[in-house]
C-alpha cells in the first residue's frame, strides 16, 4: 500500500469530530404487511383466549367451590409463570436491541423503553408472586421467609435462587433510571447480570414448581431458555465478526 507524504497525514486533534456510526435506519413496515401482522396477531389471540379462557374459569370456579384453599396456590403458580415470561421477554428484547435486529422495524427510543416496561412487569409480577405466598397456606410463609434466602418452609434451596435471582433482576431494572447518573459503560455492566438473574429465575422455576414436570411447564421453560441461548449465541458471533473486521480495517491501514 502506498503511503501518504507527512504533509498529507492528519493528526486526530485536526481531524475534527469523529463520526458516529449508524446502525440500521428506521424503516416502516408497507402497511399491507403491517395490517396483516396486526390481524394475524389479534386472530391467533382471540383464538387462544376462546379456547382456554371458558376452560379455565370453568376449573376455577369448581376449585373455588370444592377447595377455596387451592386457589391462591394456582395464583402463586400463575403469577410466577407470568413473571417469568415478562423477564424472559425483556431479556429477548434486550439482545435484539443489542443487536440492532429490531431498528429496521421500529424507533429505537421505543424499543428501549419497551425493553425497560417488560423489565418493570417481570419486577411486578414477581413481587406479587411473592406476597401471595402468604395466603397460600399449604406451607407458613412468613415475610422473612419471602425476603430471606433459605428461609423458605419449601424447597430453601431452590426458593433461595429465586429470591436472589429476584433482587439481580431489582438492581437491572433500577439502573433504568441512573442511567445518566453512572454512566453508559457502567450502565452496560450492570446488564450483564441480566443473565445471571435470568438463569436464577429458570432454576428457581424449575426447582420450586410442583408441577415442573408437566408437560405444558417444560415447555413454558424450554421455549424461553432456547429464545435466550440462541440470540444470546448470535450476539457473541456479531461482536466478534465485529471485532476481526474492526482488527483488519486497522491493520489495512497500519500496511
Amino acid at each position: 500500500m502506498i503511503e501518504l507524504p507527512d504533509q498529507l497525514h492528519v493528526s486526530p486533534r485536526q481531524a475534527g469530530p469523529r463520526r458516529l456510526r449508524r446502525g440500521p435506519a428506521y424503516r416502516r413496515l408497507p402497511r399491507p404487511i403491517g395490517a396483516f401482522a396486526w390481524l394475524a396477531t389479534a386472530v391467533i389471540l382471540g383464538a387462544m383466549i376462546g379456547a382456554t379462557l371458558p376452560e379455565a374459569l370453568r376449573l376455577l370456579g369448581a376449585t373455588a367451590a370444592l377447595t377455596p384453599d387451592k386457589l391462591a396456590w394456582y395464583g402463586v403458580r400463575a403469577t410466577g409463570f407470568l413473571a417469568y415470561f415478562a423477564v424472559a421477554g425483556s431479556v429477548i428484547y434486550g439482545l435484539l436491541l443489542s443487536t440492532r435486529l429490531l431498528d429496521a422495524v421500529a424507533h429505537r427510543p421505543v424499543s428501549l423503553a419497551l425493553h425497560k416496561d417488560l423489565a418493570l412487569a417481570g419486577l411486578g409480577l414477581s413481587a406479587l408472586h411473592g406476597l401471595m405466598l402468604l395466603d397460600d397456606h399449604t406451607f407458613t410463609f412468613t415475610a422473612t421467609a419471602i425476603l430471606v434466602p433459605f428461609a423458605s418452609p419449601y424447597a430453601p434451596a431452590a426458593v433461595a435462587v429465586g429470591q436472589l435471582a429476584f433482587y439481580v433482576v431489582a438492581i437491572v431494572t433500577s439502573s433504568f433510571y441512573v442511567r445518566r447518573q453512572i454512566g453508559q459503560r457502567a450502565w452496560r455492566l450492570i446488564h450483564y447480570l441480566t443473565f445471571l438473574g435470568f438463569i436464577g429465575v429458570t432454576v428457581h422455576g424449575v426447582g420450586a414448581g410442583s408441577d415442573s414436570a408437566a408437560p405444558l411447564a417444560i415447555l413454558a421453560y424450554l421455549i424461553p431458555a432456547s429464545a435466550v441461548a440462541f440470540f444470546l449465541t448470535y450476539r457473541v458471533v456479531v461482536s466478534i465478526g465485529a471485532r476481526r473486521d474492526r482488527a483488519r480495517a486497522e491493520n489495512r491501514h497500519v500496511v
